[in-house]
């Protein structure tokens, strides 16, 4: 398809669900759409990175493209259990009644899956949709004028649009062909993030467990949290800690069926480390108001209260709300724009500051510590205490207006 500035596709560059999502929005708002995709047709991301599809993600996309939220729903797995230990001892545990939905759309508060099934079931929407794909074109070059844009990949194809939504990642080639700047920090330590598969006919608990300072790890803190066909296990490392010590194959053979029982080693589908970032853009916008901004692209977090690809999907909402706003009235294009530019950096940096606020409580300071000794402490008689255990390692909720 050729791509003109006048009448022709936006450009989404990035094929992930940020991206697929940017295109399902247009699409719904009848403009041509052309995604470009750095990695190749059959590419097969590993593991089950993003899990959690929040309600009000599922209700957007369910608008992008309608059918498509209840499928993801449908698929994932809802847990109705939520349990907090401290030592090994139970402090906090709550089991939510079984409903269908929330009454109006029948969609649940979350659905649990691996992001490689949520990108599946995007991916059909597209092409169903009329959403075509380019793959194999990994952005090496982006130039803006007051007419559009023009985007240039490695091999030298270029494309030209009025405008381009880049949700091409946390090494996004858009943005730093912008010359766009990341502003934030990396924390100290990592995590080591296992995907077991349920046992064959196996009978697991589904609930999600969250071990602070657990025996069976050194006192390390552990997050065992059920998705569609398996469980993920993210294990808080320290900053000492040799990465041979738990992050290989190897090493894994040694901690983790002290988590989940001696026959899992067999059962591991992927490893992985990784380190906390807390970054945002400078900007979610080019000075022409031309390229937007979205998902990793714009902003990195910690995986508190899921809040990257959850923050991801309305941030590609929005863009794509601006762009066909811009389209229609092109008079008012620079001023949508920004407002987009705005409310979603704005967004992201109440997100990273709430990521914060959760990074402080998972890698406390002696006070800290000596706090949640004492609330485990007294979780037994001031019910309050075990709540709070329970509630703080995730940092706040993010409001309808500014949150994901």
């Amino acid at each position: 398809m050729a791509a003109g500035k006048d009448g022709g596709p936006v450009l989404v560059v990035g094929a992930g669900p940020v991206g697929m999502t940017a295109a399902l929005t247009l699409r719904a708002a009848g403009l041509p759409v052309l995604v470009l995709e750095a990695g190749a047709r059959d590419r097969v991301r590993p593991g089950s990175r993003a899990l959690f599809v929040h309600r009000r993600s599922l209700r957007l996309l369910e608008r992008a493209r309608p059918g498509l939220g209840t499928r993801i729903a449908a698929y994932g797995t809802t847990w109705r259990t939520r349990r907090t230990l401290y030592r090994g001892r139970e402090v906090f545990a709550q089991t939510f009644p079984r409903a269908s939905g929330d009454g109006a759309t029948d969609l649940p508060a979350f659905t649990s899956l691996r992001q490689v099934d949520t990108e599946r079931f995007l991916h059909e929407a597209c092409t169903e949709a009329g959403v075509e794909f380019r793959f194999d074109a990994e952005v090496h070059e982006v130039r803006t004028d007051g007419d559009g844009v023009t985007v240039t990949d490695r091999a030298g194809e270029s494309w030209t649009a009025g405008h381009v939504i880049a949700a091409d990642g946390a090494r996004s080639g858009v943005r730093e062909a912008l010359g766009i700047p990341l502003e934030g920090a990396r924390s100290d330590g990592y995590h080591v993030v296992v995907d077991v598969a349920d046992p064959p006919g196996g009978d697991l608990p589904v609930e999600r467990v969250f071990h602070y300072e657990h025996p069976g790890t050194g006192g390390r803190t552990v997050l065992r949290v059920p998705f569609t066909g398996g469980f993920q296990i993210d294990l808080q490392c320290r900053a000492d800690d040799p990465p041979e010590s738990f992050g290989t194959e190897k090493a894994l053979r040694r901690w983790l069926p002290r988590l989940v029982g001696e026959d899992c080693a067999h059962r591991v589908l992927w490893v992985s480390r990784y380190h906390f970032l807390r970054k945002v853009a400078a900007s979610f916008a080019d000075p022409s108001g031309r390229v937007l901004l979205a998902g990793e692209a714009a902003h990195l977090f910690p995986p508190f209260r899921a809040r990257g690809m959850n923050s991801g999907i309305a941030d590609a909402v929005a863009a794509a709300e601006a762009v066909s706003a811009a389209c229609s009235e092109p008079s008012r294009g620079p001023a949508t724009v920004a407002g987009y530019a705005s409310a979603r950096r704005s967004a992201a940096l109440y997100n990273s500051e709430a990521a914060g606020a959760a990074l402080d409580h998972l890698r406390p300071r002696p006070w800290k510590r000596a706090t949640q000794r004492a609330a485990a402490a007294l979780s037994p008689v001031v019910p309050r205490c075990g709540e709070w255990l329970e509630h703080a390692p995730y940092g706040p909720r993010g409001g309808p207006a500014r949150g994901y």
